[in-house]
């Protein structure tokens, strides 16, 4: 009797989930794009980086190299956001991670990598120029040298000096809702939440009212259908030394199909790799969800995996269909991205799971 009880609950939920699915693809209308190509990317840094894409799209570019010179923008800003720039980890060290894919299924990746300006394109030549995806610590450093980019000086930017010297006086963890979009002190695309538990370490606001971005990803179609994503990252503001999130990790922060789609995650990486985020929301679209559902029903699961905890964080997805729709979803008000094609480059604010 047990057994045929636990058999008829789990018919049950599996009905309810083909429902669900079914009802996500048919309640919010797809967001058709006006030609190819495009490119979209996370928070408001990705307006920068898009530019930097679309001089390689518009001249019939691929994706991939695309998606390689556009978060290469953001790598570059010397501030306490993703790159060289960045808060460091507890122990007072810079340490970044990123992930690149095309539309053939090859990928790279690059973890806790150290004094290296550029960690998106060290992961495009383990993709093309090494039998494996993943490369880390040390071993990725001795790696990035030998392949010709330069060893950057030890230590911190001014901004992160400042900043990990005020974090040292309490030492906490309260993870900030949307800490990617507020500048100077003032709301950006939506609010900063200051929820989260005591620990011992955390994003904090920097001495000049700044809080630091962590990650930019991007996706994008370009002139042949063909898509590409890429993902980069310092990672969690003073997070443990030895920490990696969902950003290197492919199918949790970047995924690409090019028969589906692309996608890419943003916000606390644990959360995103509990449920392999960005490869579930292609599976999702492959069942035939639109992009925003698709990344909806992504967001959906980690809620109901989070429960009452889901309101302590932040996590969002941004995705493009092989038919060049796109689309994106938060757990928390306040995400947007950036989109730019032919006929458009604006901020999108984003759905919420969460009022």
């Amino acid at each position: 009797m047990s057994t045929r009880r636990k058999f008829l609950h789990s018919a049950a939920l599996g009905s309810f989930g083909t429902l669900l699915t079914k009802r996500l693809a048919a309640a919010t209308p797809q967001v058709a794009v006006t030609g190819r190509p495009v490119v979209i990317s996370t928070w408001d840094t990705g307006l920068a980086a898009n530019k930097g894409a679309w001089e390689v799209l518009s001249r019939n570019g691929t994706a991939l190299d695309a998606v390689e010179a556009g978060v290469r923008i953001t790598e570059s800003e010397i501030n306490c956001c993703v790159g060289l720039g960045a808060n460091p980890d507890r122990d007072g060290h810079v340490t970044l991670d990123a992930s690149i894919m095309d539309h053939q299924w090859n990928c790279g990746s690059v973890a806790f990598l150290e004094r290296i300006k550029h960690p998106i394109s060290v992961a495009r030549r383990v993709m093309e120029k090494t039998p494996h995806v993943m490369l880390v610590g040390e071993g990725a450093q001795q790696f990035a040298i030998a392949e010709g980019f330069p060893l950057e000086p030890a230590g911190l930017s001014e901004d992160a000096k400042k900043a990990y010297k005020e974090w040292l006086k309490k030492s906490e963890y309260k993870p900030v809702i949307n800490i990617e979009n507020t500048k100077s002190g003032k709301e950006g695309h939506g609010p900063h939440n200051d929820l989260g538990a005591s620990g011992p370490w955390a994003p904090q606001r920097l001495p000049n009212g700044d809080w630091n971005h962590d990650t930019i990803g991007m996706v994008a179609m370009d002139a042949a259908g063909n898509l590409s994503g890429s993902c980069t990252t310092s990672g969690m503001g003073f997070k443990m030394r030895g920490r990696l999130g969902d950003s290197p990790i492919i199918g949790a922060g970047l995924f690409v199909d090019n028969e589906v789609g692309a996608v890419t995650a943003t916000g606390q990486g644990e959360d995103v790799i509990r449920i392999c985020g960005s490869h579930s929301v292609v599976e999702y679209m492959r069942q035939g969800l639109s992009p925003e559902n698709a990344c909806k029903a992504a967001v959906e699961k980690i809620a109901r995996i989070k429960k009452e905890k889901a309101k302590e964080i932040q996590v969002a997805f941004i995705a493009i269909n092989k038919k060049g729709e796109v689309g994106a979803y938060a757990l928390q008000k306040g995400f947007s991205y950036a989109i730019k094609n032919n006929s458009e480059e604006k901020m999108v604010e984003v759905k919420s799971f969460l009022p």
